[in-house]
């Protein structure tokens, strides 16, 4: 579960909208990019110390801009690929005064990653992402947590724990199972030339997935529903080079065709109702 970059603009849309309505003025350009000074200047760089059952870890976090009212923390894709592929943000947020951070999972190339695989769990990755929370101060008036494939997976369950602590929810490009998730898959799938199909599943079922030849098939789809820019985008590029595919093999399966690892049997539709926090859902056309 990783990426459809076409989404992302349609949301800044309508959250600026909504955040509008606020009787709190938008901060000035000024404002939104002051520094905070603390001492060492770190470009907005902050490495937070992870509590884990199996000891302590550094994430790697980097804030952009200042806005008493709207912090949106960045969830990627995944898992374990990287925020890379969301830095499009940055062409975008800043002029509109929106605070956001960007953020590398633990396990993912900018943070710690330790192969203990006791860590690559759902539960585990909702405790990291509140303990990012507190580190980075952000609250129930601030806090907006912006969740995209896998990271929607993260968003949905942390609101389910802890929406207490968010002013809003944005899920982008993701179903609220697992299954439902495979089936449209599916119809994707059928789009495509049966003979790749074929041969993808093949490669994959044999247990060939570092194959080039099962990356070069596999690209032709990714082209066609991750992201439709050709070739990608530098940042897109970055993050597939920089993904930790072990992690993403445990726990999605060795590609997009199908969940057959850790998240294989993941389903919260009847839990939905217990969100009550203002939720936006963003689906791609493609």
């Amino acid at each position: 579960m990783r990426i459809a970059l076409p989404i992302f603009f349609a949301f800044c849309t309508i959250l600026f909208a909504a955040c509008k309505n606020s009787n709190n003025q938008t901060p000035s350009l000024a404002d939104y990019h002051a520094v905070v000074d603390s001492g060492v200047q770190t470009a907005g760089i902050k490495m937070i110390p992870i509590e884990t059952p199996i000891g302590r870890f550094k994430v790697w976090t980097k804030r952009f801009g200042n806005n008493p009212r709207i912090k949106v923390l960045l969830l990627h894709g995944g898992p374990a690929m990287t925020h890379e592929y969301m830095e499009c943000f940055e062409s975008f947020f800043p002029k509109e005064g929106i605070e956001f951070i960007e953020y590398d999972q633990l396990g993912s190339y900018y943070s710690d990653q330790p192969t203990d695989s006791s860590l690559w769990t759902t539960e585990r990755f909702v405790e990291e992402v509140e303990q990012v929370r507190k580190a980075l101060d952000l609250n129930k008036d601030n806090f907006f947590l912006l969740g995209n494939s896998w990271g929607g997976i993260l968003a949905m369950e942390y609101a389910l724990k802890y929406q207490q602590n968010l002013k809003g929810l944005i899920i982008a490009n993701m179903m609220a199972s697992a299954t439902d998730y495979a089936l449209y898959n599916l119809k994707l799938q059928a789009q495509m030339d049966k003979n790749t199909i074929d041969s993808i599943m093949l490669l994959q079922n044999q247990g060939k997935t570092s194959d080039p030849r099962f990356m070069q098939l596999l690209q032709g789809y990714y082209d066609e529903h991750l992201c439709r820019i050709t070739p990608n985008p530098d940042p897109v590029q970055r993050s597939f080079k920089h993904a930790n595919m072990t992690i993403y093999t445990m726990m999605q399966g060795p590609s997009e065709f199908g969940i057959s690892g850790r998240l294989a049997n993941w389903d919260i539709k009847s839990r939905l109702k217990e969100i009550s926090v203002p939720t936006l859902t963003i689906g791609a056309k493609h």
